[in-house]
């Protein structure tokens, strides 16, 4: 039995939401354990640099592992005979 296309996608939206939402929580919890070494009323400006550069590292290797698997997928897939 076949479900509805909306209820797919709707289905997929859901899950592609849980998906970043858990990205976003291992991020955050593995930045702020990186940089924060003493908990304190706020944080220092040292720190807020060290989540950002953490964050930015972590979104562009992220992005990187992302662009080579996707070039490795493209090559692996055998050739139309149309080029």
């Amino acid at each position: 039995m076949s479900q509805d296309p909306i209820l797919q996608q709707f289905i997929q939206s859901e899950q592609q939401k849980q998906k970043f939402q858990a990205t976003v929580n291992e991020l955050t919890e593995e930045c702020f354990d990186f940089c924060v070494t003493s908990p304190g009323n706020k944080l220092g400006s040292s720190v807020e640099q060290c989540i950002k550069n953490c964050v930015d590292r972590f979104i562009d290797t992220t992005n990187f592992v992302a662009n080579r698997l996707q070039r490795s997928a493209l090559s692996a897939t055998p050739s139309s005979g149309f080029d």
